[in-house]
């Protein structure tokens, strides 16, 4: 099958851990690829494997994505392939693990641009031509954050992860009808180079062995959610129970019990914050 002719994923954050997923397991369905992320080197390396095992096409796309305009970049790459996206993963993100005014608000603001406008600029601009052809999947990489009250340290992340959420359901609210499917993936601790990135890593994952979940079962959980249409999928019986509790257990309670849980998250601040 010619490149054009198969259906193209678009994948932010796919240089490692679940965007790194994502493109394995799209892949594996025969999906070109287009990966997006800062180090080319990593995009080069998994395209190039990919495209040997599958027979698929893959363009590495380098883009920071906390750039103002990046979603227009991006499209812009796409565009000069003469290719057009058939399924959007938001994924690309990262967490600041310092109170608020404890790390430099040009990285909050990166943080912001990253998680928030760039997703939502990224799916301004495919959702023309999903409606036109009267199919296509939109999946934002939420976190069973999002259901979580705010604490100290990471102080935008519970936000951005619920702005995902409630986005995914205004987008589905909107697009059922007209063929696209919408779907806020939520999972919970997942095996991946998260921890290390936010300068935790020494913290572990915040829950026993058995609780935690690799990439790839996520992935799949998501694609095979949207693809059943759901809205939310939530991987793993524990992380559905947590999302439960975090719902319907008195807001003190769980707010207590989460900054109690969270300290062992929360760096010192940034030397050089302003």
């Amino acid at each position: 099958m010619a490149a054009s002719q198969r259906p193209l994923a678009l994948i932010t954050g796919a240089s490692a851990g679940i965007g790194e997923a994502f493109a394995r397991a799209y892949a594996a369905r025969g999906h070109d690829l287009a990966l997006v992320a800062r180090r080319a080197d990593r995009l080069e390396a998994l395209g190039a494997e990919l495209k040997a095992a599958h027979g698929v096409q893959t363009y590495a796309i380098v883009q920071d994505l906390a750039v103002l305009g990046a979603e227009t970049k991006v499209m812009q790459a796409l565009a000069g392939h003469g290719r057009t996206v058939d399924v959007l993963v938001n994924n690309a993100g990262f967490s600041i693990a310092q109170d608020f005014a404890g790390a430099p608000f040009s990285r909050q603001r990166d943080f912001l641009m990253t998680l928030i406008v760039s997703a939502c600029g990224l799916a301004h601009a495919v959702i023309p031509a999903m409606v036109a052809q009267g199919r296509g999947s939109i999946l934002n990489v939420a976190s069973i954050a999002g259901f979580a009250p705010g604490v100290a340290g990471h102080s935008l992340y519970p936000a951005a992860k619920s702005f995902a959420i409630k986005f995914s359901e205004a987008l589905d609210a909107e697009l059922r009808d007209k063929g696209v499917k919408v779907t806020a993936l939520c999972p919970g601790s997942t095996i991946s180079e998260f921890t290390k990135a936010n300068g935790t890593l020494d913290a572990g994952h915040g829950a026993p062995a058995f609780l935690l979940q690799s990439a790839a079962q996520v992935v799949e959980a998501g694609i095979r959610g949207n693809a059943a249409g759901n809205i939310l999928v939530i991987p793993g019986w524990h992380n559905r129970i947590a999302v439960l509790i975090m719902r319907y257990a008195p807001h003190g309670l769980v707010r207590r019990a989460i900054m109690k849980g969270s300290q062992r998250f929360r760096l010192p601040p940034e030397t050089d914050a302003a």
